[in-house]
């Protein structure tokens, strides 16, 4: 499985909680961004797994111009910074076996992705990951490697 995990664009902090934070001008700019570089060498995506947060949302219906529709992708509740990366590392395991799906796209937050990395590679410290960041990690069975790690500021 190509497994593709990404932080949300940068966000505005003008908002009634943390749930409801809306993109910036610069979010959606560095989300096209890493959505042409990403689309020149992933043609599509089997499954996509979003945050209930709004500005993921924001993220994933930016990026979603730029591929195929997958043949599946949910909102998932415990997407959320403050999401147990033991739980939500098996769940996105247990979705992509259950979609069967090759290429997994999960858009979420910090601190919970680099989390994530470390609880899906063995002995590796968590990575922070940049707004609109992307890391993919190729995982075959129990073994997985982080192949690489991305931001807007390294792509241009």
């Amino acid at each position: 499985m190509q497994l593709f995990l990404m932080r949300h664009g940068d966000a505005g902090f003008n908002a009634q909680s943390d749930r409801d934070r809306t993109l910036t001008d610069l979010g959606r700019h560095h989300t096209v961004l890493m959505s042409n570089w990403l689309a020149r060498s992933v043609s599509d995506f089997d499954l996509v797994l979003v945050s209930p947060y709004l500005r993921a949302q924001q993220t994933w219906q930016e990026l979603s111009q730029h591929f195929p529709e997958p043949r599946k992708w949910l909102v998932v509740d415990d997407l959320v910074p403050s999401g147990d990366p033991v739980n939500v590392a098996a769940l996105i395991v247990a979705y992509a076996e259950l979609y069967k799906a090759d290429k997994v796209l999960v858009i979420s937050h910090m601190p919970l992705l680099g989390y994530l990395v470390s609880e899906l590679v063995a002995g590796v410290e968590p990575p922070l990951f940049a707004t609109s960041g992307i890391t993919l990690i190729d995982k075959h069975a129990e073994q997985a490697c982080i192949v690489w790690q991305h931001a807007p500021h390294s792509i241009s």
